[in-house]
């Protein structure tokens, strides 16, 4: 999300050339069947885990629209907007803004095992959440910021998610090869305040109408099971 993208004159522009070109803006707007359960998930979820929260954290793009989607699937208790991968220094916007400090523009994700698995969300995040097959970029957005990547924070979702990984690539369930990272957890850097729920502050941004309600809309017709409306816990 370069600093551009609050500018909504320049978005428009943006608008203009994307739908010009034809190009993909995420992945919610062109796959209309979800993906396949991982075969490898956790095997503690279920009524064992009552009282018991987990955190994952993902990135895929502009952390406002990926923050969006989570925040509608039941069984997600928090999330946050923020920065991993590089140090607590260059966590902050302007810095990752460079796309010289390492960090992906990230979003935590605390969740109830007993209500839903970290496999169940890999899924939403690698069918409607994002493209995992674009390399640093999503739709109009360039740079390692905006690359796809799980921060794993525990051997078991190391396991789960590369299994995962592996699962789809091996099914071919996407035209090319999946690029993302899953990569160990050192640090999680909440953004500014502005950043988080940007997107149900600012419905009418142009930005979030045009690339993340498309991802609200995906996860609802593909997920109606998890869906639930924001806020609603």
């Amino acid at each position: 999300m370069a600093a551009s993208k609050v500018s909504s004159v320049v978005v428009g522009i943006v608008f203009v050339v994307v739908v010009a070109m034809g190009v993909r803006m995420m992945i919610g707007q062109t796959r209309t069947e979800k993906l396949p359960a991982p075969v490898l998930d956790e095997q503690h979820a279920g009524a064992g885990s009552a009282g018991h929260s987990e955190t994952a954290v993902f990135a895929g793009g502009c952390f406002w629209g990926v923050q969006t989607t989570f925040e509608r699937i039941k069984g997600v208790e928090k999330t946050w907007a923020g920065y991993s991968g590089g140090s607590k220094e260059t966590a902050n916007y302007g810095a990752v803004s460079s796309e010289t400090t390492g960090h992906a523009e990230s979003v935590k994700v605390v969740f109830d095992p007993s209500k839903i698995s970290y496999g169940t969300l890999l899924r939403v995040f690698f069918s409607v959440v994002h493209d995992p097959t674009e390399l640093n970029r999503q739709g109009p957005d360039v740079g390692t910021s905006y690359r796809s990547v799980i921060f794993y924070n525990s051997p078991e979702q190391e396991r789960i998610a590369k299994a995962y990984i592996a699962q789809l690539d091996g099914a071919k369930a996407f035209p090319r090869k999946i690029v993302t990272q899953v990569v160990p957890l050192l640090a999680f850097y909440d953004a500014e305040d502005y950043h988080q729920d940007y997107a149900e502050k600012n419905p009418d941004n142009p930005y979030i109408q045009v690339c993340d309600i498309p991802k609200v809309k995906a996860l609802q017709a593909q997920f109606p099971e998890l869906f639930q409306e924001y806020g609603k816990k």
